[in-house]
């Protein structure tokens, strides 16, 4: 973790994990509403123009908004810098392609973009924030929901069972993101790493175009190779924190049991809760 948010603390902490992607690297981020608290690229654009040939990844949405027709997303991505500084890719512009889910209660299947299995490293940079959904977005979102394809984002908040999203009962939809998250994770077998930006802390989504103002301050960046360590440390850091504005982000949490995606995560064995933060 460093406190320094930053460019420069940006590429510290991905440099401390001292990890070696190579091939084909995907960079994993949501491209965000316009409007949105999306990670800008001052702040990203260094890491992700130290790697050879990097392609940004996202895949439309299943809400509507400005990301769900491709073209209109590539449009996002362009306005709002992304193509400046990468290659980018929305990998369901051609459909699905399936990775079989173990170990899970509510899915069998996940359904990822298309161009999902084009990358043989996966850099996930994920801007930690509440959401009016499930309750917090981090790591294990960024590599569900957002490696899923349109139609695989609306099989996952159904847990499975089809119909409306908007309506589908609430554990065994954080329980599904867990799900997703460990077909991604099994599939990649370690070529996988996970960075959350603890900046705008508002307790809304990237996906919002109006999100709420932050109440909280930014907190800073940490990295890891586990994605349950990574999300459950900026829970604990958030709970830690003097400022008074944390109870309105863990209200936001905690009233859509928010936490359960890190203890499904975690009983599935992909992740372990417990850590050790180093502070750089």
């Amino acid at each position: 973790m460093t406190t320094g948010l930053s460019a420069d603390g940006l590429v510290a902490v991905y440099e401390a994990l001292d990890a070696s992607p190579t091939g084909n690297i995907a960079v994993k981020l949501s491209t965000g509403e316009p409007g949105s608290n999306y990670l800008r690229t001052d702040l990203i654009g260094p890491l992700v123009q130290s790697f050879e040939n990097p392609t940004i990844v996202e895949c439309n949405t299943a809400y509507g908004g400005q990301r769900a027709n491709t073209a209109m997303h590539y449009q996002v991505a362009e306005d709002h810098g992304y193509t400046a500084i990468a290659d980018v890719d929305i990998m369901d512009e051609e459909g699905s392609m399936t990775l079989p889910v173990t170990g899970g209660t509510n899915l069998t299947e996940n359904y990822v973009g298309a161009n999902f299995a084009n990358y043989d490293y996966y850099i996930v940079l994920s801007h930690f924030k509440g959401h009016a959904m499930a309750g917090y977005g981090g790591a294990i979102k960024n590599i569900s929901i957002g490696i899923a394809s349109s139609d695989g984002k609306t099989h996952i908040h159904t847990a499975g069972q089809g119909g409306s999203m908007w309506s589908a009962p609430q554990d065994p939809f954080l329980e599904s993101m867990a799900e997703a998250g460990k077909s991604v994770v099994d599939y990649l077998n370690g070529n996988i790493l996970y960075i959350n930006l603890m900046n705008r802390l508002s307790v809304d989504c990237d996906c919002d175009g109006n999100p709420a103002e932050p109440d909280m301050h930014d907190i800073g960046i940490l990295a890891s190779l586990d994605p349950v360590a990574i999300d459950q440390a900026c829970i604990d850091l958030v709970m830690a924190s003097d400022d008074p504005g944390k109870e309105h982000f863990m209200e936001r949490v905690n009233s859509r049991n928010g936490i359960h995606t890190i203890e499904a995560a975690a009983e599935l064995g992909f992740g372990s809760r417990a850590y050790d933060l180093t502070e750089l």
